[in-house]
């Protein structure tokens, strides 16, 4: 029964705005992607940004062939047994 009691309390510190506070990291990111230093924007995020970008052109490029490939095999005639 006591925990019940407990639960208006809980509520109210979760949504209070003593809660800690976030800081805007906004300025750093718009920094870095304003750097002039040679790299296109989809590779300045760093290492995680190369890592996805490369995942993405291979999935992409595997995906066309893929396609290309049944594609043609469609086009063909079947052979009759």
């Amino acid at each position: 029964m006591k925990q019940l009691l407990k639960v208006p309390l809980l509520a109210g510190r979760a949504f209070s705005s003593s809660a800690r506070q976030l800081r805007n990291k906004v300025p750093e990111a718009q920094k870095l992607f304003q750097e002039d230093n040679g790299l296109p924007v989809h590779v300045k995020g760093g290492t995680t940004d190369v890592l996805l970008y490369r995942a993405t052109m291979t999935l992409t490029i595997a995906g066309t062939c893929y396609s290309l490939y049944w594609l043609l095999i469609a086009s063909l005639p079947q052979k009759k047994a």
